[in-house]
């Protein structure tokens, strides 16, 4: 497909590597004659790794078809995490250098996790935008604080720490955004 027909969201492939479009810049020339040009925010499926791109708009990008097949999480096998699809129960194995940051958002039993599949390999893994954890581990309220909105470090149940209001106590569900990494309210 060419540059000028790439949309956010697109999936494609540069010099072997795979690719989904998070942004595009499009830049007109002001002198006659010049090329439009399209700068792409790229960032790489596995890995998550950004790349910038700029093309000219007739320059071709070779279009990758993603899947997105929706799973639950099942068990760990070891340092790998593993999906059941949803409608056909296929399981798919990722890896830790797949999952990445998202680790400590994978809970049992929970909605909307999305197993990226290119060619019936599994590449990447798509969370919720909020998911509910359970407090590990925080400090007791402290009686008599003030009306301020005051916060402290709470360990959750997959691990990772968020701050939270200082009347959340060990034992709480509580409900993180998944996108900013910060507490979104009790569950």
């Amino acid at each position: 497909m060419k540059a000028s027909e790439v949309k956010k969201g697109n999936v494609v492939e540069n010099d072997g590597t795979v690719y989904q479009v998070r942004d595009i810049e499009r830049s007109a020339p002001t002198a006659r004659g010049g090329n439009v040009t399209f700068r792409f925010t790229l960032y790489s499926i596995p890995g998550n790794r950004k790349f910038d791109l700029s093309l000219r708009a007739d320059d071709e990008l070779k279009e990758v078809e993603l899947t997105r097949r929706q799973a639950k999480f099942s068990y760990m096998d070891g340092d790998n995490f593993v999906f059941m699809d949803d409608e056909d129960y296929t399981q798919y194995i990722l890896g830790p250098e797949v999952i990445g940051d998202n680790a400590g958002y994978i809970v049992e039993d929970m909605e909307g996790y999305y197993v990226q599949v290119i060619d019936d390999a599994p590449v990447g893994l798509q969370v919720p935008t909020s998911v509910v954890l359970t407090v590990a581990d925080t400090a007791p309220e402290l009686k008599g604080a003030s009306a301020t909105k005051r916060t402290k470090p709470a360990k959750l149940s997959t691990g990772i720490e968020v701050q939270v209001p200082e009347y959340i106590t060990t034992g709480e569900k509580v409900t993180v955004n998944t996108l900013t990494g910060e507490f979104a309210g009790r569950a």
